[in-house]
């Protein structure tokens, strides 16, 4: 919290003199003058006269007299500015925050709670019909569910029970046999017929989507001797990446292990992870063009603005570039300039950047345009929902 006031203080004063070099000597020899003074009056004429910096619950937010925006700076003992991020769009405080946690244990119960009363539903049909009609929805919700929600990230004392749920459905076919073979139903059995269909198509075109273009040869996988589960991957609507051009064929990836999934135990924070602090390896040989160690990790279920990636590695393999992202701070191994082979450490997962919980993000790109990744020993689509094991 010091160094974040004191980046605020610093950066206030950075935004209201012309005497900038002093105070950020590194950012305006990385940037250039003129380019910096562009970013600073594009910045005056979104906030109008800038009027303070302070921090705030998502980052440093640049207060001006017509309106405000989030920025991440650092300072290199407190006296000048050594990075600086400042946001494109305006900041606009959140009146209702939900824990990250939170929503997320919001959205399995409302999920669950669909899930029961439809297999009560099935227990209490009135005709053969609205039983198969019933049975095809509860099918359908197991369906999207194991396919797009990832139950295998859930430790198995709550993944097991929710999955127990499809038996005890399919039980109720103990009742068809006394059920009267009309009396309506139809509607039902046509409703539950079209949406296990619908999701079926849906997801075999998401897990099985390619872009047409791969990286030139097969890269190594970064992460060893584990379970790594493909949290977002895919193709459009299972993968959060496929909007933005050059991260379409990004993998998100965390450990999972048999009984646990993502976490160990209750505990909170980073460390409650299994996949935070391993050790990442190079996937490819090449030259590193981009490398940062000193971003703070996130708390697990916030995102305080920082640098999208976060603490990274980006390789050049001379036909395209890989990009590992969200890595824990201080453990980065290269710079730039380095020449690095494949399965050389690099450094270890963390949760920098724009990043909700610890995991590896990883995508090639070549002339801005996201590849198909393919790892060497590893066949079949790489989709969200898929478990690699090294």
């Amino acid at each position: 919290m010091r160094e974040a006031t004191a980046a605020a203080e610093i950066l206030h004063r950075f935004l209201t003199t012309e005497h900038r070099e002093m105070l950020a000597p590194r950012v305006v020899t990385a940037v250039g003058h003129e380019r910096l003074d562009q970013i600073v009056d594009s910045t005056r004429k979104r906030v109008g006269e800038i009027t303070g910096v302070h921090e705030g619950h998502d980052g440093l937010v640049i207060e001006g007299t017509a309106g405000r925006v989030l920025a991440y700076a650092t300072t290199r003992d407190g006296r000048v500015l050594d990075g600086l991020w400042i946001a494109p769009d305006p900041y606009r405080v959140r009146r209702l925050r939900i824990p990250g946690r939170a929503r997320a244990g919001l959205a399995w119960a409302v999920w669950v709670l669909l899930l029961v009363t439809r297999i009560d539903a099935c227990w209490q049909a009135p005709s053969r019909a609205a039983w198969l009609g019933r049975l095809l929805i509860v099918a359908a919700g197991y369906l999207l569910m194991e396919g797009w929600h990832t139950p295998a990230r859930l430790p198995w004392w709550l993944r097991r029970p929710i999955q127990a749920g499809a038996l005890v459905a399919l039980a109720s076919a103990c009742r068809v046999p006394h059920l009267p073979s009309t009396g309506g139903g139809s509607a039902e059995l046509v409703i539950g017929a079209a949406l296990v269909i619908g999701f079926g198509w849906f997801l075999v075109r998401a897990r099985r989507h390619l872009w047409g273009t791969a990286v030139s040869r097969p890269l190594t996988f970064p992460l060893r001797g584990g379970n790594w589960f493909i949290a977002q991957g895919g193709g459009p609507g299972l993968n959060h990446h496929a909007g933005f051009a050059e991260q379409r064929g990004a993998l998100d990836v965390v450990e999972v292990g048999r009984w646990s999934g993502a976490r160990n135990g209750l505990r909170k924070g980073n460390g409650s992870y299994r996949v935070y602090g391993r050790p990442l390896h190079a996937p490819c040989d090449g030259t590193v063009v981009s490398a940062v160690g000193h971003i703070d990790d996130q708390e697990p279920g916030t995102i305080r603005y920082q640098p999208p990636y976060g603490n990274h590695v980006f390789i050049d393999t001379g036909t395209e570039i890989v990009k590992l992202a969200h890595l824990r701070r201080g453990t980065v191994t290269v710079r730039v300039g380095d020449t690095v082979h494949a399965g050389q450490l690099l450094g270890e997962v963390g949760n920098s950047g724009n990043s909700t919980e610890p995991h590896l993000h990883i995508h090639a790109e070549r002339d801005g345009h996201g590849l198909d990744l393919e790892f060497a020993g590893i066949t079949g689509p790489l989709c969200r929902g898929r478990t690699l094991h090294t």
